[in-house]
């Protein structure tokens, strides 16, 4: 390589690294300013609703995001026992992620593999183990909490394998945690099928089931990222209560900071971020997206805040639910602090 073309390509070398400084740079600047904004709670504005998630108690609904799996093991019947025998905080909403076992049973579990949360590999003799594979009877001798970390940096329930498994810590199904938390009090639910094509449908008319059995039809939520599910539950059971899409989100959102009028559709909540990256190019967490919403019969219920400072500010921009992995945090944002400042 002669010496001129080995300082052309270090020249466009230098311009690439240049280029992509300053995309970075321009992010970096995009976020903080759009960070920096924040609505004023004197702009939220009251309207007339039907919409029984919209929160009329003026703030929100405490949500515990994965059944509370900052402070117990993720989507495990322990964590929902700590969320309801706890002394210390209540919780009005439950979210929890479903997928399909091979023999056709709701399971809870958000990843699409069993890796991160279980002793799959040990058990299974697998990597990857996907929970539609197995029975859920195979599914249920692994540990749920079996990598879990609390705040002290400690794996407490990774000494459990085989018969020593807690129950509360093995795989639970949906209708089992339902009937429990039925029998604790009156929550209402906001479940995501994780799941897509067939087995999302098969999820779907199965979940659609043990609600109905269950009357908790109305005080549900169901969400999916999939698309060809969102269409499902759309054409095949409208009387499931369902979240916006992601298309979905950011068309509301085109909609509420142009205004635009006769907008009126499908879902009956918005299930959303705040604290995504480029917020100066969609805020999901202002006065104008409130408000549009409310307008229109919709819920706001915001995923997944666990920083205090962000649970204040939403709390107090009329916010309908907020889903974190600490709901006793939250608990004391919305209940203790207001006491103490008074």
């Amino acid at each position: 390589m002669s010496v001129k073309t080995e300082r052309k390509r270090m020249t466009k070398g230098k311009k690439a690294a240049l280029i992509v400084a300053c995309v970075l740079a321009a992010i970096l600047i995009f976020d903080l300013i759009g960070a920096a904004y924040k609505s004023n709670p004197a702009d939220i504005k009251s309207y007339n609703t039907t919409n029984n998630q919209i929160s009329a108690a003026g703030k929100p609904y405490i949500s515990a995001h994965r059944s509370g799996g900052g402070i117990a093991p993720e989507e495990s019947m322990m964590a929902f026992r700590n969320c309801i025998e706890n002394e210390n905080f209540n919780v009005n909403v439950f979210e929890f992620d479903l997928h399909i076992t091979k023999d056709g049973q709701l399971i809870l579990l958000h990843d699409d593999t069993l890796d991160r949360t279980t002793d799959s590999v040990e058990v299974l003799g697998v990597e990857k183990a996907r929970p539609e594979d197995y029975t859920y009877e195979e599914l249920s001798k692994l540990n749920i909490g079996a990598h879990f970390v609390n705040k002290d940096g400690e794996m407490p329930y990774s000494k459990y394998s085989g018969e020593n498994v807690p129950d509360d810590l093995r795989i639970v199904r949906a209708e089992d945690v339902l009937d429990y938390l039925t029998a604790n009090g009156d929550f209402s639910y906001i479940i995501e099928v994780k799941n897509g094509g067939e087995l999302g449908e098969k999820a779907v008319d199965e979940l659609v089931r043990v609600l109905s059995e269950r009357d908790l039809l109305d005080k549900t939520v169901f969400g999916t990222f999939k698309a060809d599910i969102t269409k499902y539950v759309d054409e095949k059971h409208p009387e499931l209560k369902r979240s916006a899409s992601i298309v979905e989100v950011l068309e509301f959102y085109g909609a509420a900071v142009t205004h635009k009028k006769n907008f009126k559709p499908k879902y009956k909540a918005l299930q959303i971020p705040y604290n995504m990256p480029y917020r100066m190019l969609v805020n999901l967490g202002t006065a104008t997206v409130i408000n549009y919403a409310h307008e229109r019969d919709i819920a706001v219920q915001y995923w997944t805040i666990n920083k205090e400072s962000e649970l204040e500010y939403l709390s107090s921009v009329g916010a309908d639910c907020i889903m974190s992995d600490y709901p006793d945090v939250l608990y004391k944002v919305l209940h203790e602090k207001k006491v103490t400042d008074e």
